[in-house]
């Protein structure tokens, strides 16, 4: 696992590093990271970041505003580093996510992150968000 300075190092070089012929992630990743983004949001689950719980609606918005950005630098090519570079840990302080959900304990959100994708791909397909 990587240490929070690694983490914190890795996106301070991707604000210093100027964005090159940015390109939108491709679209079968970027459906994956859609689909786990709707997940988050419809799971009911809270989630933590940086000692604060929040319900999965704001943690959805947070998440997306920080792909938005990597995509933008290019920094994102499948739901792997999206989970890695926006979806595992505080780019401020380095502190891991966490989810709640329900009575459960807590999990890291790379664990609860990689547990839905792979629940994602053994659907076969990334289901649309909005759907039913």
């Amino acid at each position: 696992m990587r240490s929070p300075l690694f983490a914190l190092l890795a996106f301070i070089a991707l604000l210093v590093t100027p964005a090159v012929d940015a390109a939108a992630v491709a679209p079968p990743a970027r459906a994956e990271i859609d689909a786990l983004l709707h997940a988050l949001e419809k799971s009911g689950c809270e989630f933590n970041r940086n000692g604060a719980w929040h319900p999965a609606a704001d943690a959805k918005r947070h998440l997306a505003r920080k792909l938005e950005y990597l995509e933008g630098r290019n920094a994102v090519q499948s739901a792997e580093q999206f989970i890695d570079l926006a979806g595992s840990t505080s780019s401020t302080s380095g502190q891991a996510y966490l989810v709640k959900c329900g009575n459960a304990a807590p999990v890291e959100s790379r664990k609860w992150l990689a547990s839905q994708l792979s629940v994602i791909r053994a659907a076969g397909r990334a289901p649309v968000p909005g759907a039913k």
